[in-house]
């Protein structure tokens, strides 16, 4: 997937005249884009416009008009874009009761740091990648925002369309298998180039 280029990101007056629909617009491809696993976890996977929306609302929230400043964010978010025959996803462990937080981010220790995550695709399974540095199982911290891909060999690629693709969670302490939508796979194919 081609990289966001620093000149794609709009100054903040440009933004604010298109906020609202470029919104709309978002919340309607993620509709499709998000994918929920068993009770907290949600994956979105991520493509050249969920990630230029994040770069501009950080640029909104920050208020950030210098372009070296701009270029740098840019170069941040592209690492989330998905490489050739990948997929990329934010997954989210959602937690709505704030007292119930560090119990159950306590219950996903290790999600991120072995092959609990896959991805299937007809008979094929792909082990999730996680992005390091988001857990300390050792100190018993745990992210609740994880970067994972998932790299599909040409014979997962090829069958994508008409195989049933899941996301499965096989973590000792949840179990949960999302078989995706139809809409769900067509905005994904896309992204595996």
């Amino acid at each position: 997937m081609k990289e966001l280029l620093t000149s794609e990101i709009l100054n903040l007056v440009e933004y604010e005249r298109v906020r609202d629909a470029r919104r709309r617009e978002l919340i309607a491809l993620k509709n499709f884009r998000r994918v929920t696993v068993g009770r907290y976890l949600s994956f979105v996977f991520e493509n050249r416009a969920t990630v230029w929306f994040q770069i501009q609302e950080m640029v909104r929230a920050e208020r950030i008009a210098d372009d070296a400043k701009v270029a740098e964010e840019v170069e941040v978010y592209n690492g989330l874009l998905p490489r050739p025959g990948e997929l990329s996803a934010t997954m989210m462990i959602e937690i709505a009761e704030p007292t119930q937080v560090k119990p159950v981010l306590d219950r996903f220790q290790g999600i991120d740091t072995r092959e609990y995550v896959k991805l299937t695709v007809g008979p094929h399974t792909i082990v999730g990648d996680f992005e390091a540095g988001h857990s300390d199982e050792e100190r018993g911290k745990l992210s609740a925002v994880h970067l994972v891909r998932f790299a599909l060999p040409p014979a997962a690629r090829r069958i994508f369309r008409a195989a049933e693709v899941a996301l499965v969670v096989e973590h000792p302490n949840e179990h949960a298998r999302t078989v995706l939508s139809d809409e769900t796979k067509k905005s994904l194919r896309d992204d595996l180039g």
